[in-house]
C-alpha cells in the first residue's frame, strides 16, 4: 500500500468533516474536564454505523463459537478485513483531540479485547458487546501505584478465594477512563499464601458500583485532558466465579499472555496517533510560515525554518509508511509481532514529540500559548512515549527480539 485509496479517502474526508463539525467546536469543553468524551464518541460510532458493524462482527463471532460447540457450524476463514476504517477514525481524532482517542481506544479496544479474546462465550455476551458499541465505558486496570513498566512483577493487587468466591484488594493507577467506566477489567494476583512472585495473574471484570469498588475523580496531567484518567480502590470486593475471565484460573502463561497481546495491540494503534498528531503539526506550521512575517518577509522563506519543516515532512512519510504497512498485514490476515509492534510504536511516538515540540519552536512565543494549538498538541503527543510501555520498554522488546534469532 503507496496511499490511500479513492475509497479510504471518501472515508477520512467525511471523518474529518465530523471531526470538525462535532469535536473542534468543543475542544476547550474538552481539554478543561468539562466534558467527558463519551457521548461525542458514541455519535460519531452512530453516525458512521460503526456500532453497527461491531454488532454484526460479534453476533458472528458468538454464532460461531456456539455452532462449533454443538457441531452446527463451520469456520469463516479470510483475512482480516480492511483495517483503514479503523485507523482512518484514530488519525483524523488524533489532529484535533488525541485524548478522544486513548479513551475509545481503551474501552472498546483493550478492556474488549480482553474479553473477546480470554472470556467464555457468556462472559462476551455479558460486557463485551455493549464495549464495543460504546453502549458502556471500559477501563483496563493493570498499572499501580508501585509498578509501572514492571507491572507484572512490581504487582500487589490480590485475589483471594473465599469458598467459591473470591475477594479482591488493591489499588491501580492512572486507568484511562476509570472514573466513568462501567466495566473494568482487572488484573491482579492469586494470593495463595505463596510470595507475590510466585503467584499466578489472574483476571476479573467488575461492574461500576459493586460494594468495596471505588472509582475516583479525574487526576490532574500534563495533557490528553479528554481522557480521564483516575485511580481505582479495591478493599474486600466479593466477585464470584463468572467474573473469573475464562472462568479460569489456569490462562496460558498465568494470564501474562493476553495481557502482553493487549499491549501488543494498543502498541500498533500509537503509529496511527502519532500520524494524526504530525498531520495537524505539519499544517500548522506551514500555514503560520507563510502567515508570519519577520524581518520584513514571511518566516517560511528562512532556511531555518524550511529545514523544520522539511524534518516534520519527513517523519510524517515515515509514520504514515508505518501505518500502511499495518493496513497490509491486517488485509493479509496477519498481524505484528510484539518486537514489531513495539519497534513501530517506538519510532512513531517519538517522531511525534519532536514534531510537536519543533512546531511549538517554529511558534515562537504563540507556541506556548494555549491559544494557538500546537501547546495542547506537544502536551498530548508526549504521552505517547509512554503509555503502553515507555521507549525504554520498547528499545528492550526490540533488543530482546534481535539478540534470540538463530545465525
Amino acid at each position: 500500500m503507496i496511499d490511500w485509496t479513492d475509497e479510504q479517502q471518501m472515508v477520512r474526508d467525511a471523518v474529518r468533516r465530523f471531526v470538525d463539525e462535532e469535536v473542534r467546536p468543543h475542544v476547550e469543553e474538552l481539554e478543561h474536564g468539562d466534558m467527558p468524551p463519551y457521548d461525542i464518541l458514541r455519535k460519531l460510532f452512530a453516525t458512521f454505523g460503526m456500532d453497527a458493524m461491531a454488532k454484526d462482527r460479534f453476533h458472528r463471532q458468538i454464532a460461531r463459537e456456539k455452532g462449533e460447540a454443538d457441531g452446527a457450524a463451520s469456520r469463516e476463514g479470510g483475512g482480516g478485513g480492511d483495517g483503514s476504517l479503523t485507523l482512518i477514525p484514530i488519525i483524523e481524532l488524533c489532529r484535533v483531540c488525541p485524548g478522544m482517542v486513548t479513551a475509545m481506544g481503551v474501552s472498546m479496544g483493550l478492556t474488549a479485547s480482553s474479553i473477546m479474546s480470554k472470556g467464555t462465550t457468556a462472559q462476551k455476551e455479558r460486557w463485551a458487546l455493549d464495549l464495543l458499541t460504546m453502549n458502556k465505558v471500559g477501563a483496563w486496570a493493570i498499572t499501580e501505584p508501585g509498578s509501572g513498566s514492571d507491572a507484572f512483577g512490581s504487582m500487589r493487587a490480590t485475589a483471594r478465594r473465599d469458598g467459591d468466591e473470591y475477594l479482591l484488594n488493591g489499588s491501580k493507577t492512572f486507568i484511562t477512563n476509570g472514573p466513568y467506566a462501567d466495566t473494568t477489567v482487572f488484573i491482579c494476583k492469586l494470593d495463595e499464601g505463596n510470595p507475590p512472585e510466585d503467584r499466578k495473574i489472574v483476571t476479573f471484570v467488575l461492574d461500576r458500583g459493586m460494594p468495596g469498588f471505588e472509582q475516583s475523580k479525574p487526576l490532574r496531567k500534563m495533557g490528553m485532558h479528554s481522557s480521564p484518567t483516575g485511580e481505582l480502590f479495591l478493599s474486600d470486593v466479593r466477585v464470584g466465579r463468572d467474573r473469573l475471565l475464562g472462568e479460569t484460573e489456569d490462562l496460558p502463561s498465568g494470564g501474562r499472555d493476553g495481557a502482553k497481546a493487549t499491549f501488543q495491540q494498543e502498541r500498533s494503534g500509537v503509529a496511527a496517533m502519532a500520524l494524526g498528531i504530525i498531520e495537524e503539526c505539519l499544517d500548522l506550521s506551514v500555514r503560520y510560515a507563510k502567515d508570519r512575517v519577520q524581518f520584513g518577509k514571511p518566516i517560511g522563506e528562512f532556511q531555518l525554518i524550511q529545514a523544520k519543516l522539511a524534518t516534520m515532512e519527513v517523519a510524517r512519510l515515515n509514520v504514515q509508511n508505518l501505518v500502511f504497512r499495518s493496513i497490509e498485514l491486517g488485509a493479509n490476515g496477519r498481524s505484528m509481532s510484539l518486537a514489531e509492534a513495539s519497534a513501530m510504536k517506538l519510532y512513531s511516538a517519538r517522531a511525534a514529540t519532536e514534531v510537536a515540540l519543533e512546531a511549538v519552536q517554529l511558534f515562537g512565543g504563540n507556541g506556548y500559548m494555549s491559544e494557538f494549538r500546537v501547546e495542547q498538541l506537544a502536551r498530548d503527543a508526549k504521552v505517547l512515549q509512554i503509555y503502553a510501555g515507555t521507549d525504554e520498554i520498547q528499545t528492550i522488546a526490540v533488543a530482546k527480539d534481535l539478540l534470540s534469532r538463530v545465525d
